[in-house]
């Protein structure tokens, strides 16, 4: 079968285009793969959760009997150890957890940073 002689140079191009398509779309229109959409929406859940979750750690610390003398030593922990310490305080394990959440005692303990 004889193929018109047009036929290898458009057919070059479409190649050529679809590359080019594909390079600008993945590198600058914003295309992403399966499993990059599947970590951005898990983290986006996970932050959501933390969020919405921020307001009952706030209330378990409060609520907290020793709530005074943990709050006096959240002040004098260092920075990278203030979640460490509401995360160990309980008031970061969400209700039917069995492990405190990191990004909520992350949340957690900014809210209460910017209550003192």
């Amino acid at each position: 079968m004889n193929f018109p002689t047009w036929t290898k140079p458009s057919l070059l191009g479409v190649a050529v285009g679809a590359i080019a398509l594909a390079v600008l779309g993945f590198n600058w229109g914003g295309w992403v793969t399966g499993s990059t959409a599947s970590e951005m929406s898990d983290s986006q859940s996970a932050a959501a959760v933390a969020s919405a979750l921020t307001l009952y750690c706030v209330a378990n610390a409060r609520n907290d009997p020793m709530s005074a003398n943990k709050m006096s030593e959240l002040d004098a922990v260092s920075s990278y150890q203030r979640r460490t310490f509401v995360e160990d305080s309980g008031w970061a394990t969400p209700l039917g957890a069995d492990e405190p959440n990191r990004d909520l005692a992350d949340s957690c303990q900014d809210a209460l940073n910017a209550e003192t």
